[in-house]
């Protein structure tokens, strides 16, 4: 089990005194409320362990905001587990789902978390490769990708790292394979909320027969910007919410308490505090996109999540690997490289992910730093 690349890129970014667009955190403390709301509940003493599946509050408000935003009927009690962040929810997902020898599908790009968890149940991981510039998945190819094997589609959506947003249509497609051949879902919508311009977030579980189908997965951290916290959660049916309980019980028994009751306040901001969110994000990402493109890298164009995929080729890159590893010392930034979220490198060879998550003022020194290059 080697050092993941995040850890890597963060531990270089400090070594150098490096601007960190690597790893996926943002440098804001998040909205006070929610903040305020966490420490009140340290103050009252709410510093003990909580139930497995979660303070109830939490849970309720959980259930509340799917059915507010999508029009899920999640139930509050059986339908809903909250979990040591998003990451602990897929991981506990998958381990109490597959088995070796079984495969699962994911759409590549992927998080690195999918592949790693399949490899240690001895699984195999499947990927379908979307790609740039547009990032739209081929129906065919997914469809091809099923076996007899097939147990689990992991799908993505806003799509980490290439901040593509599956359309309905895109969405459909899925859930037909998913029906046809009786397979879970494991839906990774973590930024949900971090969304741009006009494109539309949809869950794959308000699809026609994909909810008892589905387990969805949520993340606090990523909404609030409060990544630390790690308070994450799963959402469906209940055999499929059990499922998850049973396995993450194991893992890390419960989340922090009082940081729990801090992501309740959040869910009850109002829904256009949360679409600020994204709209705030959306500018950084139209400054460092025009900033990137300024230096001469071909960008593709981010609907979604903290990220930013560019080409560095036009600097005479051909590992973008060894490229990131060298930056934070020859430039002072850190980056990550998107083949080590793809299963071979080929075709992608040059592609980098940074981070747009940070305040202005980084971001702009990060985009001056790397006018050395």
């Amino acid at each position: 089990m080697a050092e993941t690349i995040f850890s890597e890129m963060s531990r270089l970014a400090l070594e150098h005194d490096a601007i960190n667009l690597g790893q996926g955190f943002p440098d804001t403390p998040g909205p006070h409320e929610v903040v305020d709301a966490a420490v009140a509940a340290m103050h009252k003493g709410w510093n003990q362990y909580p139930p497995a599946v979660g303070i109830a509050s939490l849970r309720t408000a959980i259930a509340e905001h799917q059915r507010r935003w999508y029009g899920l009927d999640v139930a509050a009690d059986g339908g809903v587990v909250v979990c040591s962040g998003a990451s602990e929810a897929l991981s506990s997902a998958m381990t109490g789902l597959l088995r070796p020898g079984d495969e699962v599908i994911a759409l590549e790009p992927y998080y690195d978390l999918y592949g790693a968890t399949a490899a240690l149940l001895g699984a195999t991981l499947v990927p379908v490769r979307i790609h740039a510039p547009h990032y739209a998945l081929d129906a065919d190819a997914l469809r091809a990708a099923v076996t007899g094997r097939t147990k689990m589609i992991v799908l993505n959506t806003p799509h980490n790292p290439t901040g593509a947003v599956l359309s309905r249509d895109e969405l459909q497609a899925v859930a037909d394979v998913a029906i046809e051949h009786d397979l879970i879902v494991l839906s990774d919508e973590v930024y949900e909320h971090l969304v741009f311009d006009d494109d539309v977030h949809v869950p794959i579980a308000t699809l026609p027969g994909m909810f008892e189908r589905t387990i969805t997965v949520g993340s606090g951290g990523k909404t609030f910007s409060v990544t630390g916290w790690k308070i994450g959660w799963a959402t469906g049916p209940a055999d499929l919410v059990a499922t998850v309980l049973g396995v993450k019980q194991w893992f890390s028994f419960a989340a922090g308490t009082p940081l729990q009751h801090g992501i309740v306040a959040g869910l009850e901001l109002p829904d256009s505090r949360l679409a600020a969110l994204g709209a705030d994000l959306g500018r950084k990402r139209d400054l460092l996109t025009d900033g990137l493109r300024e230096l001469g890298l071909e960008v593709f164009h981010s609907k979604a999540t903290y990220f930013v995929t560019a080409d560095v080729a036009p600097l005479g890159v051909t590992d973008s690997l060894e490229f990131c590893r060298s930056l934070p010392e020859r430039v002072g930034v850190a980056a990550v490289p998107n083949q080590v979220f793809h299963a071979s490198p080929e075709g992608v060879e040059t592609q980098v992910r940074f981070a747009c998550c940070k305040r202005d003022e980084i971001l702009a020194d990060a985009l001056l730093r790397l006018r050395k290059l």
